[in-house]
């Protein structure tokens, strides 16, 4: 959380999820932690694993996942985002 306080104090509102994402990773390393960016998460339909364009913005330490957004507020479609993950 401190990181994303970090990122969001220095660059402010406004700018494209990907400027954010980008700047958080550079922070959440700089602090030492592995993360991955960007994995593509297949869904499996009738027993076959079907890569379906889901993605992860952001994997730290194998096991958080960080779904960076920028918007006013939260939607109901980015919580089911979540928890299809």
């Amino acid at each position: 959380m401190d990181s994303a306080v970090a990122v969001h104090r220095t660059l402010g509102p406004g700018l494209l999820e990907s400027a954010y994402e980008a700047c958080l990773a550079y922070e959440l390393r700089k602090r030492g932690l592995h993360i991955e960016t960007q994995l593509t998460l297949p869904i499996v339909y009738d027993g076959q694993r079907v890569e379906a364009g889901y993605r992860i913005d952001i994997l730290v330490e194998h096991s958080l996942i960080i779904e960076v957004k920028a918007v006013e507020s939260l939607a109901p479609i980015h919580r089911a985002q979540l928890l299809f993950s």
